[in-house]
């Protein structure tokens, strides 16, 4: 018995070891290709000019704030996009996300049907942005700004779900900007919510 214990025991901490390696290798997997980008700073400064502007009572100071934050989305748009075309050039098997709720070590290598493909979601996530900034809906301003913070936010949480696990991302969106998951996901283009949805669920939309 004690030596099962004992066994036991090394394996808990073998694989609590592999599992803080492999978020490391992660981590720094991502910000390799981050570090070069000015993406996180962008969204901050959109998330917080939007609430300025949508807290100003004068039109004309309202309408200045949307004015100046202009050069941000623009900025934001190239930006990501370059982002995910580099990120396109990574290797399939370091850009492998688990589907698990719960961050296990070896998933990612030893079952990769669990899995599905970071470049594919941060394209998914530039188009959405992108969408998002070119407003073919003609969103209000209001709507419009919404829309991109769900955006935002969303990739955020992918690159969380990413670097840690599925339960992880969610609580620290929730911490971040008081934001459920699903109301996220409600608040995203719909070309956006299909796109992602049946790649995290591992469906397509012709598969139904």
């Amino acid at each position: 018995m004690d030596l099962l214990f004992l066994l036991a025991f090394v394996a808990a901490i073998a694989a609590q070891w592999r599992k803080a390696q492999e978020h490391r290798q992660r981590v720094h997997f991502l910000a390799g290709y981050l570090r070069s980008y000015q993406i996180e700073k962008l969204m901050e400064t959109l998330s917080t000019g939007y609430l300025r502007a949508l807290g100003e009572k004068d039109p004309e100071r309202a309408q200045s704030v949307w004015n100046t934050l202009a050069f941000s989305e623009g900025q934001l748009d190239e930006q990501f996009k370059r982002f995910a075309n580099e990120l396109n050039g990574a290797d399939e098997v370091s850009s492998r996300v688990s589907r698990l709720a719960m961050d296990l070590p070896f998933v990612r290598q030893w079952f990769p049907s669990t899995t599905f493909d970071l470049r594919r979601l941060m394209r998914i996530h530039a188009q959405g942005i992108s969408s998002t900034l070119g407003n073919a809906r003609q969103l209000s301003q209001r709507d419009r700004a919404y829309q991109l913070c769900a955006e935002m936010f969303l990739m955020q949480h992918s690159c969380h779900w990413f670097c840690n696990a599925r339960m992880v991302a969610s609580a620290r969106l929730l911490a971040r900007h008081q934001t459920r998951y699903d109301q996220v996901l409600a608040g995203v283009g719909e070309g956006t919510r299909a796109a992602y949805t049946a790649l995290v669920a591992g469906w397509t939309p012709t598969q139904g």
